[in-house]
């Protein structure tokens, strides 16, 4: 009889300092200056537009470490103090949904039929995580610009 081989464990992190998010808020912050100077806006119109900067900023100024692990019987995933894990074996299935913006969403189906959305931040990127899964015995639907 032929030794099936489990895959080995699978290892995804990212930290949330990253040069694309430094080269986006210079510009943000330097077209924002360029309004106040340049333009004269009022101030108070400025700093309005920029307090949706402020979470990308604190993100930055923090440097989260965000990943997630994929092991031969569980998955686990962590996002600064928050780890969290599931056994694959209460994982029905994964399901990628591919959004407008065209990022993808990963909701794990349980066996019980709930829901499990994977926050984005602990995602690998779709062509590295869907093979791994379905190493594992984890079924995968692919679903594309769905609203929900």
């Amino acid at each position: 009889m032929p030794e099936t081989l489990m895959p080995e464990t699978f290892q995804f992190s990212r930290y949330s300092r990253t040069p694309q998010l430094l080269v986006t808020l210079m510009i943000l912050y330097g077209v924002l200056a360029g309004l106040y100077f340049a333009v004269d806006a009022a101030g108070w119109i400025v700093a309005l537009l920029a307090l949706p900067t402020i979470p990308a900023a604190w993100d930055y100024w923090r440097d989260i470490r965000s990943g997630l692990s994929l092991g031969p019987d569980q998955v686990e995933w962590y996002s600064g103090q928050h780890i969290d894990s599931l056994a694959l074996e209460q994982i029905d299935h994964a399901r990628f949904d591919t959004r407008w913006d065209f990022s993808v969403r990963v909701t794990l189906i349980l066996q019980n039929g709930s829901k499990l959305r994977l926050p984005p931040q602990v995602l690998p990127p779709r062509r590295q995580l869907e093979p791994e899964l379905q190493a594992r015995g984890v079924r995968t639907e692919r679903h594309h610009f769905r609203l929900s």
